[in-house]
């Protein structure tokens, strides 16, 4: 069966999905979203006619949504699909999907006409003795800089999804070529057994303090003085830099966090299944106890409106703020995605990163 649906008819509070199912071939349709839990549902109710299945889902404090459905078929078959009647589609790691736009929606100005100057790209990995592992590292040089020159550095957590996902290097291309920012670098690092490396590991806090930094500063020299490397991250990665920096306060001068895994053992029940759960909540613990910190540095951070996430980072934020750190959590009408992540960008980092590197 080639099953299509009607492209979602949007309404200001809601909007309204119907798969075509005239020969009866299905038994049920499911929403997948992140909009609220549980993820997987409402379920699709079949016409009185039996020629189509239809759901109206109500529209959350948002402008913008992914989703994906779920077909089932006789045998209680399975198959997930992004939505054939909606043409709009939003990549990732772990395939496409299916997105609505309501028109208070703008994508960024930065995205059109692509890149202005292409920078140089160098692409190599690091050796790790801490976790065992080589990191992958995509070293992005904006136009006209060379190789041994002293510039501004952007280190980012999960970086090849950052550049393919985001399109963090055509926005710093963007930046650049027009003044907005100064010629730089960017270093987007690539994880291995991220759940593990991410959720406040020791070990990888001493990789990236004695192996991944020294490594760029070879092949990235910065100016003098750490406030010209910035760290960023997004969910784990966010918590990761945080962590980094905790432990390692040299290692950059400010960072930019991305809807932070901040759990909490309290608040968080339904993340206790994570295997480095409770590390996470005992660095997060510690963090929100401490009355002041000796090393405070600009933080920016951005969540979604309507993620979990999002009382956890507001959270962790005021504490910042009251152990004398320069930070501020800026929201967007989105979930936890690269999109809503990449929606950011302008003016935020590039306000962190001009403010810091002035």
């Amino acid at each position: 069966m080639n099953t299509s649906t009607t492209s979602p008819i949007l309404g200001h509070r809601d909007v309204t999905f119907e798969v075509p199912d005239p020969n009866g071939e299905l038994e049920g349709v499911n929403l997948y979203q992140e909009v609220q839990r549980p993820r997987l549902g409402p379920p699709f109710v079949r016409d009185t006619g039996g020629g189509a299945w239809r759901l109206t889902f109500a529209r959350a404090e948002i402008d913008r949504m992914e989703y994906m459905l779920e077909f089932v078929r006789a045998g209680n078959s399975i198959e997930w699909t992004a939505d054939p009647g909606n043409p709009l589609r939003a990549p990732g790691p772990f395939g496409d999907k299916s997105v609505i736009e309501w028109p208070s929606y703008e994508a960024p100005e930065w995205l059109a006409g692509g890149l202005a100057r292409p920078g140089r790209i160098l692409e190599g990995t690091v050796d790790c003795r801490p976790i065992r592992a080589s990191l992958p590292v995509v070293l992005w040089s904006s136009h006209g800089t060379g190789d041994d020159q002293p510039l501004p550095l952007l280190v980012a957590h999960d970086g090849p999804e950052y550049g393919q996902y985001s399109k963090l290097m055509m926005l710093l291309d963007h930046a650049t070529s027009a003044g907005m920012l100064p010629p730089m670098r960017a270093a987007l690092i690539g994880p291995v057994d991220r759940d593990e490396i991410y959720s406040a590991s020791a070990a990888y806090g001493r990789t990236l303090a004695h192996d991944v930094l020294p490594w760029l500063n070879r092949h990235a020299p910065i100016p003098q003085g750490r406030r010209f490397r910035v760290g960023m991250g997004a969910s784990l990665g966010a918590l990761a830099m945080l962590h980094a920096h905790r432990t390692h306060p040299a290692s950059f001068g400010a960072l930019y966090l991305q809807s932070g895994s901040f759990f909490r053992q309290r608040f968080d029940k339904h993340e206790s299944g994570f295997p480095r759960f409770r590390r996470i909540t005992r660095f997060v613990g510690r963090v929100l106890a401490a009355s002041d910190w000796s090393h405070p540095i600009p933080i920016t951070m951005s969540c979604g409106t309507i993620e979990e996430n999002l009382a956890n980072n507001r959270v962790v934020c005021e504490a910042l703020r009251g152990q004398g750190y320069e930070a501020s959590l800026v929201t967007f009408r989105d979930g936890h995605n690269w999109v809503g992540w990449r929606d950011t960008f302008d003016p935020h980092l590039i306000d962190l990163l001009r403010r810091t590197w002035a």
